[in-house]
């Protein structure tokens, strides 16, 4: 039996603990990569371990490496102050 690399909206909705609408919404928006089959949409394997947080890209490693910095630099004194109760 072959594994399956895609997931269609109503599993991974299930997935996820939220709604088929609301997963629809979020790949219309262009927040969730999808490719549409016919009147169906698949999402990658891939895309869903981006989603759950099992894989980590390039992009995304980037973004928050950025917020970490401007959240130390704002807020970096307050920080090291809580750290240490």
């Amino acid at each position: 039996m072959e594994k399956k690399e895609y997931l269609t909206i109503p599993q991974l909705a299930e997935l996820l603990g939220i709604s088929r609408i609301a997963v629809y919404k979020k790949v219309k928006s262009g927040q969730i990569e999808a490719i549409r089959i016919g009147r169906t949409y698949a999402i990658s394997k891939k895309v869903i371990s981006n989603i759950l947080g099992n894989e980590l890209t390039p992009q995304l490693k980037k973004e928050i490496d950025k917020a970490v910095k401007k959240t130390v630099n704002e807020y970096g004194e307050v920080l090291q102050l809580l750290g240490r109760e």
